[in-house]
């Protein structure tokens, strides 16, 4: 695989734990989004063959995601990753294989949530101005980035191969005076967590929301902005760099 190139598996992954994950942060951020998920629970089952499987819980003004398709009242399976990948783009309209009389949540509540999602994580210009949607849009950019971090280590092949050499432990991500995750390190996989963590070998900060957001979108040079204190990285240097080289992918695949 070229090194430019994304694999639609890995792509799957992202958007399943990475983007529908940020349903959560969404909810827990916007009162519009807490607001159409405030209704009686209802889980989605995504089971993508040869790929991954998870199941969304929609319900009492928040959203979570849980491995496995056993229990849901929705199912919606997927022949390919591609198929998947193409609702997520909006190409491809799913067939459920259980809870057909739940269709009217899918066409409904849930297509405004996800709807409301793609407006934070693709906004206008004229969204931005508003600080308080820039604020909202830039944490869920970074727990989407953090999430997808971790899918890209496992599953893409340049991802691996630059995860396999980060030694075991854990790695702060944070924005000064806003969130803060980790990704966790072991055996040469990853796993993102959205919580500070309580331990770490090494630490990257970003010294405020407006500077985080000019790295997510490239408007301004990582490397100045580390000469000029606004980045902050500390402790084991080649887990960053070898970071920094998954975090390289994953504006390949958020694109």
């Amino acid at each position: 695989m070229d090194n430019n190139m994304m694999d639609a598996k890995t792509l799957a992954y992202i958007n399943l734990y990475a983007v529908l994950g940020s349903l959560k942060y969404l909810c827990e951020l916007s009162p519009e989004a807490k607001k159409l998920a405030g209704c009686r629970p209802v889980s989605i089952g995504f089971d993508v063959h040869g790929g991954p499987a998870a199941t969304l819980t929609v319900g009492e003004g928040c959203c979570t995601l849980t491995e496995g398709v056993g229990s849901c009242d929705i199912k919606l399976p997927f022949r390919s990753a591609e198929k998947f990948n193409g609702m997520i783009a909006g190409t491809v309209t799913p067939i459920p294989t259980k809870g057909l009389t739940k269709v009217g949540f899918l066409t409904g509540r849930f297509t405004k949530l996800t709807n409301l999602l793609t407006r934070y994580l693709k906004p206008t210009p004229e969204d931005l101005k508003n600080e308080h949607f820039f604020n909202v849009s830039t944490v869920l950019m970074f727990r989407l980035i953090v999430a997808a971090a971790a899918q890209i280590g496992n599953h893409d092949k340049v991802g691996r191969f630059c995860a396999k050499y980060i030694v075991d432990g854990n790695i702060r991500v944070a924005i000064a005076g806003g969130p803060a995750a980790y990704l966790a390190a072991r055996g040469g996989r990853l796993t993102a967590v959205q919580t500070e963590p309580e331990t770490m070998l090494s630490s990257m900060e970003f010294g405020s929301i407006p500077v985080a957001r000019a790295l997510f979108e490239g408007t301004e040079s990582s490397f100045e902005l580390i000469c000029a204190g606004q980045v902050r990285m500390t402790g084991m240097l080649l887990q960053l760099d070898n970071l920094n080289r998954i975090l390289d992918r994953v504006g390949l695949y958020l694109a």
